[in-house]
């Protein structure tokens, strides 16, 4: 069969995996488009792990302040693609853009769709508890995430993984879903004389949409009140950033403390008197620090990143900090 001339488009390292499969593949990548750096003043800009991958195999990249510019569309244009493959990009592509390429483009996201549309699916599967997710292949319309799924393939989630490992493990298990739907496009051009408009995939159902919007700074900041089990999976949501991180007093002031290790306590070694306000220490020891939560749950700190410092154990940073039970953090 005629192989299907790509255009990929990407940024993150979420991308990178699909990117190298798709090298191995038969069908040619024509070109990369990435996002543009933004430099802050005095700052250097952040990686780019796309354009990193691209420019080791000497593609031509571009890197659009709006892909869907007039200018924009005539760069694409002259590549003549077939397919659009997209993965992390950061931008959403018109019908325009869309319309350049016979076979239109495809996306891959880190979510079983209609679930978790967003800029943040990984982390929001751990927050809301999932016990499985996956990746889903679409063939994408100017709406968010809301094309038709070509391929979707599914993972659970442990128990004790972060945001930062189950991404790896979607970002491998994605590369594997993108080879399959390009195929499957590959085919469906030669049966069906594929043409720009069509859609290939079974549609989403709107109804069963949830949204994953991206997570500020201020996320991060532990609420008491909600359930240890919660906390838990919000610390392992955000990593690597923005953490999780809770405020305690230090020389007259407020300090920032992040959260690195933590366990939800089994309700059946509760310490006596644990039904305390939400935030209020009650225990603090060799062993960790234990903090009642909402829903009469208790939440036991291991290990921590105080605010300036280095990472240490619970026991360690106990040493001096003035937290004892009765403190309330927050």
């Amino acid at each position: 069969m005629q192989p299907l001339r790509m255009v990929v488009m990407g940024t993150g390292p979420f991308a990178v995996p699909m990117f190298v499969a798709l090298q191995s593949s038969p069908h040619p990548i024509l070109a990369v488009v990435t996002r543009p750096d933004r430099v802050a003043p005095g700052r250097r800009p952040p990686r780019n792990p796309m354009r990193e991958a691209a420019a080791a195999t000497g593609l031509p990249v571009l890197a659009p302040d709006n892909v869907n510019d007039a200018a924009s569309v005539a760069a694409l244009r002259e590549f003549a693609p077939d397919l659009l493959v997209v993965c992390d990009y950061g931008q959403i592509l018109s019908a325009e853009v869309l319309g350049l390429a016979p076979c239109g483009g495809i996306n891959l996201h880190g979510s079983l769709l209609p679930r978790h549309r967003g800029a943040a699916p990984v982390q929001w599967a751990i927050l809301e508890g999932d016990p499985v997710t996956g990746v889903s292949v679409i063939h994408m319309t100017p709406a968010l995430d809301a094309g038709a799924v070509i391929v979707a393939l599914s993972t659970p989630i442990g128990s004790r993984e972060t945001a930062t490992e189950l991404e790896q493990r979607l970002a491998t298990l994605g590369a594997a879903a993108v080879l399959e739907a390009v195929d499957r496009l590959q085919a469906a051009r030669r049966v069906a004389g594929f043409s720009a408009g069509q859609s290939l995939g079974t549609p989403q159902d709107a109804a069963h949409a949830t949204r994953a919007p991206r997570f500020s700074k201020a996320d991060g900041i532990i609420d008491w009140s909600q359930p240890a089990s919660r906390i838990e999976r919000r610390r392992r949501a955000l990593e690597p950033w923005p953490r999780t991180a809770t405020l305690f007093q230090r020389d007259g002031g407020p300090r920032r403390l992040v959260v690195e290790e933590c366990d939800v306590l089994d309700i059946a070694f509760m310490p006596a008197g644990a039904a305390k306000p939400p935030g209020t220490v009650l225990t603090a020891d060799d062993r960790g620090i234990v903090v009642a939560c909402g829903d009469g749950t208790a939440l036991a700190i291991r290990r921590v990143v105080p605010e300036g410092k280095r990472s240490m154990s619970a026991a360690e940073f106990l040493r001096g900090n003035g937290i004892h039970p009765g403190t309330v953090l927050g």
